[in-house]
């Protein structure tokens, strides 16, 4: 993606963003104009204990241009009053796997270029510049802070400590002497700043979020370089937690890191392949390559556990269960990265407790999290997409199989870790309290939970048939036919009971809750999972599947919540408490198109009479054409630059919200247009 200085506006380069990570958790963000528009975005987020403990230190970094003694900033900033024009001098901005920065300024051209090392908490900056028939100078000016990710610092005073030795230099900030940051700069030369702070940063997105939006930040000197006229010069910024700053080639850097993505979308074999491309075969492969980028930069490891993870999204989550299952088939399995998914297995498996994954892992110190009552269920529904995709059934049976039993026996069992676990007496499964969260639809308001869902819900009934034939099958499989008879009789009366409670005649719809009629897209669980709880191609599912279509599907993703329900809200906006009570009250989210492919795909699958396979065949494709049509035109001219948000205002302008890059979309919408191959 590249846009030119005629297309640059201020207004819209604020609210394009663009990322790229490190592999551990940290990140480097901002938006096009470089100028940060939310408290998240910095050229170095780093995880102090990765992933967790994600801590902002350097925000950004001024760059100024002197010629003939006049300054041209090439540098924006917002304050409230005011806004730095170095926009006014970008010449362009591109991103495919890096941010590049063209400045244009007189006869002076430089281009910027921004990069993390993979595995390490450094960010490293490329200036090339080719200068024109005058001298200049370059001055840059590291902008730093030390605080949680998440926290603002106001009318902050800094205390920092430096250690100077020429263009390297050692930081102390607020007397974290035991994570002193390093930077550095190959050229030119170093002048230390005392007292010296950027008062008040002003940042647009925190103030349009409800938050506040300023803070201060520190300055702690800057570098000046001297550019001779004629000259074409290559100038390298290190920032970096690791003392090992000047050792590092930015092209040799740059270099392997296309290389590593351009292999991971090579070994995904997911691009057309002709002797000649027609103009749709292009914009297919280059939705698909922007896609796999995007993809790669959830993939995180996890150093304690010694196996990779999948970010829920950027630029304020960590990984969660619920998540990264859902993302699994579209971000792992899909890309053909097999060993990656064998991680991500014993990732969200090695700290199952009395039969729970851990919905998350916190922030803080990496413990994990037991909220959920879905995230075990999805357990079972990716292991038999990794048997789809590999057939691999050894590594199931030796590291995953004792585990789904596990899980199965203490749902059956009941789990009170504040979830409410129980298999009730018709067989359903219940879970929750009015004051808990137990399923996808998770916001909490204080001790408010906005959709608490206890009770007997729809996608966890669904997911717990699936589960058990699951444990079926795989009993059979490994020998063990009285598990496998046992599973199966409890799925019998299981399905029987749904069937006959779920099922709303007057509203064409299944129970969300049993005892709550309100429409949601979580009824689709019912059909789309490998063993459907409802025959997909059954009149039930049929029908179930039409009022969805009809009452929830979006082009860019199924509502929440049915117009006309009580509670539905269109737009997602306001303060927090109010986006938080829209969340599931009808904003359209992204991933919830995939599951509707996956329901519309079991219904062809099921369906036998030949003429109708043919019609339903012809509609899924329409739908496919539409979702590429749609996703090509907002990976590049929404919010996120070659990513997808998390959430969509359910009504014109269907303004986006939430993360601006969100796995679990990115998963569904690769997963679906790659059928177009």
């Amino acid at each position: 993606m590249k846009v030119t200085k005629k297309n640059i506006e201020l207004k819209d380069g604020l609210n394009k963003e663009w990322v790229i990570t490190n592999g551990i958790g940290g990140f480097c963000s901002s938006t096009i104009l470089g100028a940060n528009t939310r408290r998240y975005h910095g050229l170095l987020i780093a995880p102090l204990i990765p992933p967790a403990q994600r801590h902002l230190l350097i925000s950004k970094v001024d760059e100024n241009i002197s010629v003939n003694g006049e300054d041209y900033k090439l540098y924006t900033n917002i304050c409230k009053n005011h806004i730095s024009d170095g926009y006014k001098n970008l010449d362009s901005f591109e991103k495919e796997v890096l941010p590049i920065f063209t400045y244009k300024v007189k006869d002076i051209k430089i281009v910027k270029t921004i990069s993390m090392v993979q595995g390490r908490n450094t960010v490293v900056i490329s200036y090339k510049i080719k200068n024109g028939k005058n001298e200049a100078k370059l001055t840059l000016a590291p902008i730093i802070h030390f605080r949680d990710f998440h926290q603002m610092t106001p009318n902050h005073d800094f205390s920092l400590r430096q250690k100077i030795d020429k263009n390297k230099v050692r930081i102390e900030v607020d007397g974290n002497a035991s994570t002193p940051m390093y930077i550095y700069l190959n050229d030119g030369e170093y002048f230390e700043h005392k007292n010296d702070k950027f008062k008040n940063m002003y940042y647009l997105k925190e103030e349009e979020r409800g938050f506040p939006a300023e803070e201060d930040l520190a300055v702690p000197g800057r570098y000046e370089v001297i550019i001779n006229p004629k000259e074409l010069k290559e100038i390298t910024f290190v920032a970096s937690l690791e003392d090992n700053t000047e050792q590092i080639d930015a092209n040799k850097l740059f270099e392997e890191e296309t290389k590593r993505v351009e292999q991971i979308i090579k070994d995904s074999d997911l691009l057309i392949k002709k002797t000649r491309y027609t103009k749709a075969d292009k914009e297919y492969n280059e939705l698909v390559k922007k896609l796999l980028i995007a993809a790669d930069s959830f993939v995180i490891n996890r150093p304690s556990f010694g196996t990779h993870s999948l970010i829920a999204g950027f630029p304020w989550f960590l990984d969660w269960g619920r998540d990264a299952f859902i993302s699994f088939e579209g971000l792992i399995l899909i890309p053909k990265r097999f060993d990656l998914a064998k991680e991500l297995l014993l990732t969200f498996t090695r700290d199952i407790k009395y039969g729970l994954v851990p919905n998350g892992y916190s922030g803080f110190d990496n413990r994990p999290l037991y909220n959920s009552a879905d995230a075990s269920l999805l357990l079972f529904e990716q292991v038999n997409k990794y048997l789809q995709y590999t057939k691999d059934y050894d590594f199931i049976k030796e590291n995953i199989y004792e585990k789904l039993k596990d899980i199965i026996d203490n749902y059956t069992n009941g789990i009170d870790l504040d979830n409410n676990i129980f298999i009730a007496e018709d067989g359903l499964l219940s879970s929750g309290t009015e004051s808990t969260q137990n399923t996808w639809m998770d916001v909490k308001i204080g001790n408010f939970a906005v959709t608490p869902r206890n009770g007997k819900v729809v996608e966890l009934n669904a997911l717990w048939y699936n589960a058990l034939k699951t444990l079926e099958n795989l009993a059979n499989r490994f020998g063990e036919k009285e598990i496998a008879d046992k599973y199966k009789k409890i799925s019998t009366k299981h399905k029987k009971e749904f069937e006959l409670k779920f099922f709303n005649k007057k509203k064409k719809s299944l129970y969300d809750v049993i005892g709550d009629d309100k429409i949601r897209p979580n009824q689709l669980f019912s059909i789309s999972t490998t063993y459907p709880v409802i025959k997909p191609s059954s009149e039930i599912g049929k029908t179930i599947f039409k009022t969805v279509q009809t009452k929830l599907l979006t082009k860019y993703g199924l509502r929440t919540l049915a117009k006309g329900e009580e509670g539905y809200i269109p737009y997602y906006e306001g303060s927090p408490e109010q986006r938080d009570k829209s969340y599931h009250q009808g904003i359209v989210w992204v991933w919830l198109i995939g599951l509707y492919s996956d329901a519309f795909k079991n219904i062809i699958d099921d369906e036998k009479d030949r003429l109708e396979k043919e019609k339903l065949k012809i509609e899924y494709e329409k739908f496919i054409k539409s979702v590429y049509t749609t996703f090509k035109a907002e990976i590049d001219d929404s919010e996120g630059i070659g990513t997808i948000s998390e959430v969509y205002s359910s009504q014109a302008p269907f303004k986006t919200g939430g993360t601006f890059s969100q796995a679990w979309s990115v998963s569904e919408i690769l997963k679906i247009v790659t059928k177009l191959k």
